[in-house]
This record gives C-alpha cells, sequence and structure tokens, in this order.
C-alpha cells in the first residue's frame, strides 16, 4: 500500500513557483530556500567563468591551456565581458535578496574588533549577538558589491576604447585586475570556511538547511531567533550528553575485558 503521508520526521518546503524543493528532516534548520541556492550558485558559475576566462586574456603565456576550453583566443576575449555582464545581473538580483540581512549594524563592528579570536578559533561557539550572518560574511558581502561595480565600470571602458580613450582604458585595466584579485582572495576565504573550516556549512548552499549544532555554534542569535532556545544551554546540554555516551561506552569496554581477560581492549573496541 502507498501513501502520500511526509515522513513524520522532515518537512518539504517548496519555493520559486513551486519549482524548488527542500526537505528539513529532524534536528535541522532551514538555512537558504531554493530561490537563494539558485542565486548563490547561479552568481559563482558566472564568476569563475568571467575569472578563469580573464586569466587566458591576462596571462596567455601562464594560462594558454585554458583558452581552448572557450574556443580560444578571439572567442575567450568575446565571451568575457559577457560572462562579466552574467555575474553582475545574477549578483544584483543576489543583492536585492540579501540587502536587508546584510545592513551592517554594532554588532558587527563588535565582532570585528574581535576577528583575532576568531580566526584562532578560540571560542567554542561564536558570541551570543551573532545573527543570520556575522561581520565577516557582511563585509565580504559589500566588498563584492563594491568590487562588482568597480569591474561593470571597469569592463565596460574596456569594452569599447574607441569612444572611452586610450588614457581611460589605461586606468581601467589596473582597476579591473586589482578589484578581480580582491574579490579572488574573498573567494578563497569563502571557500575554506565554507568547507574546512566549518563542516557541514555547504549543506546551506546546496540542500538548504544546517544542524541545530552548527546553528548555534555559528550564529547563536539566529538560533535562538528561530528555535525560542538559549543556543548555549543547548550546546552544554550536547556536551553533556556526548560526555556521559563517552564514559557509558568506555564503561562497557572495561566491562567486558573483566569479563573476558584474555581479549585487549583493542580487539573489544573493533569487534
Amino acid at each position: 500500500m502507498t501513501t502520500s503521508a511526509e515522513p513524520y520526521d522532515e518537512t518539504v518546503l517548496r519555493d520559486m513557483g513551486g519549482l524548488g524543493r527542500t526537505v528539513v528532516r529532524e534536528d535541522e534548520l532551514l538555512r537558504h530556500r531554493t530561490y537563494t541556492r539558485f542565486l548563490h550558485w547561479t552568481v559563482a558559475i558566472f564568476f569563475f567563468l568571467s575569472l578563469l576566462s580573464g586569466f587566458a586574456i591576462y596571462s596567455p603565456w601562464t594560462f594558454r591551456w585554458l583558452a581552448p576550453v572557450f574556443g580560444g583566443g578571439p572567442m575567450t576575449r568575446f565571451l568575457h565581458p559577457w560572462f562579466g555582464v552574467g555575474f553582475v545581473v545574477a549578483y544584483f538580483f543576489q543583492f536585492l535578496n540579501w540587502r536587508g540581512l546584510m545592513s551592517w549594524n554594532d554588532r558587527d563592528s563588535k565582532w570585528l574588533r574581535d576577528i583575532k579570536r576568531y580566526a584562532r578559533n578560540e571560542d567554542k561557539i561564536e558570541p551570543e549577538y551573532v545573527g543570520f550572518y556575522n561581520g565577516g560574511q557582511k563585509l565580504q558581502f559589500w566588498e563584492i558589491v563594491f568590487g562588482g561595480i568597480a569591474l561593470l565600470i571597469t569592463g565596460l571602458l574596456m569594452w569599447f576604447p574607441e569612444v572611452t580613450g586610450r588614457i581611460a582604458v589605461a586606468i581601467s585595466y589596473v582597476v579591473h585586475d586589482i578589484s578581480a584579485v580582491i574579490m579572488l582572495g574573498g573567494i578563497f576565504i569563502h571557500l575554506y570556511l565554507s568547507t574546512v573550516g566549518q563542516p557541514g556549512t555547504l549543506h546551506a548552499m546546496t540542500r538548504g538547511v544546517v544542524t541545530r549544532a552548527w546553528a548555534w555554534t555559528h550564529h547563536p542569535a539566529w538560533y535562538r531567533e528561530v528555535t525560542g532556545r538559549d543556543p548555549r544551554a543547548d550546546y552544554e546540554n550536547a556536551r553533556r550528553r556526548l560526555a556521559n555516551r563517552k564514559r557509558a561506552i568506555e564503561a562497557v569496554e572495561r566491562d567486558e575485558v573483566k569479563a573476558d581477560p584474555e581479549r585487549s581492549p583493542t580487539e573489544t573496541r573493533t569487534r
């Protein structure tokens, strides 16, 4: 017999006119809906297409292997500005989507003053005032906004040199390259934190969800807002449960060793 009922431990949310589907399971929280994830990956695709084609144009002696990927040198030069336009358009919609969440406040300035503690991972959980995004994430958002504007303006000036003139084009080359390098540095930091630096973050932009433990660890104020629970208390409870579980396992292993003295602790654990 079949049934259309949802499993008791998950909730299915749909957006983008019913085209998107996000499954939130037990012990998970909704972080990003389908529309946000679609914009994020669209921006990422156009950014890297612009970056790689730009490398092939800027340094052909080093990245000459990239030009054939785009159909050769002339085609790469043709496609590069259009990739840039795609990036700017996609990020414009992302800006509209996130501008409310990315507004700067005193808590972000406070977080920025303590950035050394964050970089050194001195605290087990983030300060209780950190909401949906922390100061570093907002800083990168605005860096991409202003960097994108600089890339757009300088790109247009270089795209039509017969109109803008040689001096404007020469200055644009420098500003364009500097903006791209700054954005690339920010992307490297973003890639590190979303994978190795903060395990579980990538799920927010693939499945759209994060674990409750991830939420109370990295965004306590947001966790409190969506659950109504104390993030630090839940962290301490989870830590105690893990400690009790570890002690219980160790106690069972000791009892098994006593019951069978010929079995080594290693054998007991790997049975």
